[in-house]
Parts: C-alpha cells; sequence; structure tokens
C-alpha cells in the first residue's frame, strides 16, 4: 500500500460514529455524471490528512461511511470494509457508502 494521503473527518452523533473520507485530490471539486451532480465539500470531507492505513483503521469504528475516491474505495474492499456490490463510479470516480445495522 502507497503512502497515499485522504482527508478522515469524523462525525459523532449519540452511538453512531459517521466517518468520511475522500482522496486528496478530490476535495473541491464537483463530480458529474448525467443529471447526477455530487460536490466533495470541504465542510464535509475536509478534516485530517492522513494516510489510507490510518484512514482503514478510523474507519473499523464507523457506523456510517461515506467515501470518495478509487484510492480509499480500493483499499476498503481490500481490507472488507466495503463489498464490491456497493461501488459505483459518478464521473469515473469510486464512491462507496456503508452503514452498521
Amino acid at each position: 500500500m502507497s503512502e497515499e494521503l485522504v482527508y478522515v473527518k469524523v462525525f459523532r452523533y449519540g452511538k453512531d460514529v459517521l466517518v468520511a473520507v475522500c482522496d486528496a485530490d478530490l476535495l473541491g471539486k464537483t463530480l458529474k455524471d448525467g443529471d447526477l451532480e455530487v460536490y466533495i465539500d470541504e465542510k464535509f470531507f475536509k478534516g485530517s490528512l492522513v494516510t489510507i492505513e490510518k484512514a482503514l483503521s478510523i474507519l473499523e469504528t464507523a457506523t456510517v461511511a461515506n467515501l470518495f475516491g478509487d484510492k480509499i474505495v480500493n483499499e476498503a474492499k481490500k481490507r472488507g470494509l466495503i463489498h464490491a456490490n456497493a461501488i459505483i463510479r459518478i464521473s469515473g470516480v469510486s464512491h462507496a457508502q456503508f452503514i452498521e445495522l
């Protein structure tokens, strides 16, 4: 695994822990795919700039997660945090979410 960096932001709501992660190069960008438009908002994603390994450790504590970027989504899939069927692509960029029930 490379030493690529990603942004991680953690939100706590009672017992729930929402973790938002995006590849560093996506922050502030808008992804468009047909009628779908997604803005990788700094208010939501810009937390700590960390290695992918650190981000994966933080993701393991999440009850809800929102991931954008080929690097973090692929590594989360390898770690077993994301199922391959949960990954979509928006403007060629991987996106996945999970919720622990």
